[in-house]
């Protein structure tokens, strides 16, 4: 019966009615099981549809998500001149390097085997990062500009703040790592982490403190 109604759910959906969300942002699996079940049967057709436009489908069945990314040769073709459809979000360096350290943590995570969700509280999110920044006294003042950088990688999609059970002791959020980050943070990227860290400490020396601009 389950299964009935999961194709119900996914006949409901045609290649424009899969697209437009597309082009707003990723589908998730997890968010929408009618409508992922329709783009794992449309795919192809999506694919065709995109590629038009100078995009391509991203999709791992595996962890659950979809999205559209700029062709690389789209974006070579200077012939071409199609207007970006997928904007590029410049970031701030502390932003950048919360990235970094949560998909390092992912790794981490999914060699131990465990549960395939990674949820951080803020306090270990915080310590992440606090030893890659200058020494400060005024701890409140860190997590606030902490908390302000985290509130731009939710906003991403890369972090997700779980709606129930959100709090523990001392009321700190609670973030769910989006396994998204993979195929934004490559395994080659990861395998020159170390290297990237030493430049960013070097970065850091000449930094007082991780408030930028975003």
């Amino acid at each position: 019966m389950a299964e009935q109604e999961r194709e119900n759910a996914a006949a409901a959906y045609d290649i424009s009615t899969l697209v437009i969300p597309l082009l707003k942002g990723v589908i998730y699996q997890e968010n929408d099981p009618g409508q992922w079940n329709a783009l794992m049967k449309l795919q192809a057709g999506v694919r065709d549809y995109v590629v038009v436009l100078g995009l391509e489908l991203v999709l791992d069945e595996a962890e659950g998500y979809a999205f559209l990314r700029s062709r690389p040769e789209a974006e070579d073709d200077a012939s071409a001149k199609l207007p970006r459809l997928v904007a590029r979000r410049p970031l701030s360096f502390p932003v950048s390097l919360l990235l970094a350290l949560l998909r390092k943590k992912l790794a981490e995570f999914d060699a131990s085997g465990g549960d395939t969700r990674l949820v951080l509280t803020r306090d270990e999110i915080v310590e992440l990062v606090r030893v890659f920044l200058p020494e400060s006294s005024n701890e409140a003042r860190l997590i606030d500009q902490i908390e302000t950088h985290l509130n731009k990688i939710v906003e991403l999609g890369f972090l997700r703040r779980l709606k129930s059970g959100s709090t523990q002791s001392g009321g700190q959020t609670v973030y769910e790592v989006r396994r998204i980050l993979k195929a934004f943070v490559d395994a080659q990227w990861l395998a020159d982490f170390d290297t990237r860290l030493a430049a960013y400490r070097l970065q850091l020396a000449g930094i007082t403190g991780v408030a930028g601009d975003e």
